[in-house]
């Protein structure tokens, strides 16, 4: 038995200080393939069904192994809970501690030079309570990690006014340099064992390397990501180029702040026409939130974008008169040079291929360039041959077949393994499909599901997901429910958007009955364990919209690649998204529960086989009579009271 294997048997060390662990033979065979790929330097694929344990799968040979290693997570909620709570109880189990740093985006930490310089000039009445509860948060924190300050919300106005940018961060030239809060986080990374990152910032080291900069991110022998399923999607964003009139507007207000007492009214006279260039825009723009391709737009925004860029170039000629010595303008300067450049590339159809779209939200229009495949970039980056890759999520593989992730990352000779959950999934899990259910484009189709899935609350008496593919349905099932109070049988109901996401969770868990309505953000990296959720209700099949820009760039290339992009890009997109969804169910071993399918497409189009399979070996029925049947039994097993009427008995 090899000493990897030792940590994931009976008599495991991590039993000692992880309650509740078992071994489990899929994740001792990813622990045992992570350590070779870590002492080969080679590429892992590993898709890791739910209760695997993948985490702790990786970590112990990362630990164990001696390498530098960096994991990379998808987002900054799991990047601390990684940091600050599985790290600490694998590094005790295998009494082994290593040295440690989390390393965030810049953003993410306070910034001394422009909380005191910045700040001040910019903030508005309004921001003026958030900004006393950073001035004094500043004589209390060590890391300047935003994250510890949860009074100020995470959106707040005034966080831009006290965090830098790689563009406006003054370097070494900064006066207050020496007590930076993120050169002191990239020291500890340089000088740790093990760093945590998120795929931002992995992407930002990547895209730095490779044109040729010094990486900020420690040389690393041994790079693991998780939730890799989301790597494809960002680094199309990441790799390509936006700016946005927000951004703009604040270059232009920072500009004038630096400059009010140059005595330069002609100055002043070029930040007024930009400034009145990106309003203009704003105008021009659509007025609904959402995304539009920019070539729609073209006969519309043609001219305020030529205005703008005008308007910038003519500051630009102004401020290469100004010397004032001062860093701060001259990174201004440097600022506006490189926006302008980028909405030069934007505005010019010849200068880069990509699909060239804009984001519409309530108070900035964004404009963006987005590469058609980034598969040979990322494969450059990958395939060094220096460093050991390990990618790793519940959703890689569409069935058995990887090929969706490995083409879109350029890892077509990395091994790819899967694991499926060790959880008894076809005796704890049943997939309904309501019978008679209107098309999904029908009106009435939102309405139809309500009124098909609420009838299982009189069947158990745990709680519900309502899951929905847009804001638009979500709102309509909202509006069913008010309007249906009845038939929610006495269940407190929690709608996205009534509070922050992990807010509600927290009073869906504590109810143990409640119907939470939601979309995209509860349908990955959610957990709630127990009888508090035993039924998750799936309004569509999750297609993204062909409208969408980063759903058409990659149909573009497919299509230009004379690929068909709906069997081989949209179909295993979906099949994907659904297991995200479905994986909310079942988050324990001594989980039951039931998901329901409420777009009729499944049994009528050739396709909805494949998204049955995805699910395997979950079965299926369309009898409501084999649900109640199979809830009843669950109940009665698990010693819950029975449910009549809505009411525990």
């Amino acid at each position: 038995m090899t000493a990897i294997s030792e940590y994931f048997g009976a008599d495991s060390p991590l039993g000692k200080t992880l309650p509740g662990f078992k071994p489990r033979a899929g994740q001792a065979w990813m622990a045992e393939a992570v350590a070779e790929t870590l002492a080969e330097s080679g590429q892992l694929v590993v898709e890791a069904g739910t209760g695997t344990g993948k985490t702790f799968a990786y970590l112990v040979p990362a630990l164990l192994s001696g390498k530098k290693t960096i994991i990379s997570t998808g987002t900054k909620a799991l990047q601390d809970q990684l940091y600050h709570r599985d790290l600490p109880l694998v590094s005790r189990a295998i009494g082994r501690p290593v040295t440690t740093a989390l390393l965030k985006g810049r953003a993410n930490y306070l910034c001394l030079h422009r909380l005191e310089d910045v700040a001040p000039q910019l903030a508005t009445h309004a921001m003026a309570g958030d900004l006393d509860a950073v001035r004094e948060w500043r004589h209390r924190t060590r890391s300047g990690d935003r994250a510890e300050l949860t009074d100020v919300a995470e959106d707040a106005a005034v966080w831009p006014l006290v965090t830098s940018t790689a563009d406006n961060c003054l370097g070494a030239e900064c006066p207050l340099y020496q007590e930076c809060h993120v050169v002191r986080a990239r020291r500890a990374a340089q000088e740790a064992d093990l760093v945590v990152v998120n795929h931002h910032l992995l992407l930002a080291d990547l895209a730095f390397r490779e044109e040729g900069f010094v990486e900020f991110l420690p040389g690393a022998e041994a790079i693991i990501l998780d939730e890799a399923h989301q790597l494809p999607d960002l680094a199309a964003q990441f790799f390509g180029i936006s700016i946005g009139s927000r951004e703009l507007k604040r270059l232009g207000d920072e500009l004038r702040a630096a400059t009010l007492g140059l005595g330069q009214p002609e100055l002043q006279r070029r930040l007024d026409d930009m400034a009145q260039a990106v309003r203009e825009l704003r105008a021009e723009a659509p007025r609904d939130e959402g995304r539009y391709e920019l070539s729609a737009l073209r006969e519309a925004l043609h001219l305020p974008l030529v205005t703008l860029v005008a308007a910038m170039k003519t500051l630009l000629e102004g401020l290469e008169t100004v010397d004032d010595g001062s860093a701060e303008l001259e990174k201004l300067h440097e600022r506006l040079w490189n926006a302008t450049e980028r909405l030069q590339h934007l505005n010019d159809d010849e200068s880069w291929e990509g699909l060239r779209w804009l984001d519409v939200g309530k108070r900035n229009v964004r404009l963006h360039l987005t590469p058609l495949d980034v598969s040979a970039r990322l494969g450059g980056l990958f395939g060094t041959g220096t460093q050991a890759w390990v990618f790793t999520s519940a959703t890689l593989a569409v069935g058995e077949d990887f090929g969706h992730f490995t083409n879109r990352t350029g890892l077509g000779e990395a091994r790819c393994l899967a694991f499926p959950s060790p959880y008894a999934l076809a005796e704890n899990a049943l997939i309904w499909l309501p019978p008679g259910l209107p098309n999904p484009s029908d009106r009435g189709h939102t309405d139809a599901v309500m009124e098909s899935v609420a009838p299982l609350l009189e069947y158990t008496t745990g709680g519900m997901f309502c899951l929905f593919t847009s804001h638009r349905a979500l709102n309509a099932a909202r509006r069913w429910c008010r309007a249906n109070r009845r038939a929610l049988r006495g269940r407190r109901l929690l709608v996205q958007g009534d509070g922050p996401r992990d807010d509600l969770l927290r009073r869906f868990r504590d109810s143990g009955s409640a119907v939470l309505l939601g979309t995209g953000t509860f349908w990955e990296g959610v957990d709630v364990r127990g009888p508090a959720l035993t039924v998750v209700a799936i309004d569509k099949l999750p297609f993204a919209s062909p409208a969408d820009p980063l759903m058409m760039a990659r149909l573009e290339y497919i299509r230009r690649s004379g690929g068909n992009g709906f069997t081989e890009h949209q179909l295993p997109q979906a099949a994907l998204a659904l297991k995200q969804g479905a994986g909310r169910l079942l988050r324990d071993d001594s989980d039951y529960g039931v998901i329901v399918l409420c777009d009729p497409r499944i049994a009528s189009k050739s396709y909805g086989r494949l998204f049955l399979d995805s699910l395997a070996p979950m079965p299926h029925t369309d009898a409501l009579d084999s649900v109640h049947a199979f809830l009843a039994r669950h109940e009665a097993k698990a010693d819950r009271p029975s449910v009549v009427g809505g009411q525990a008995k």
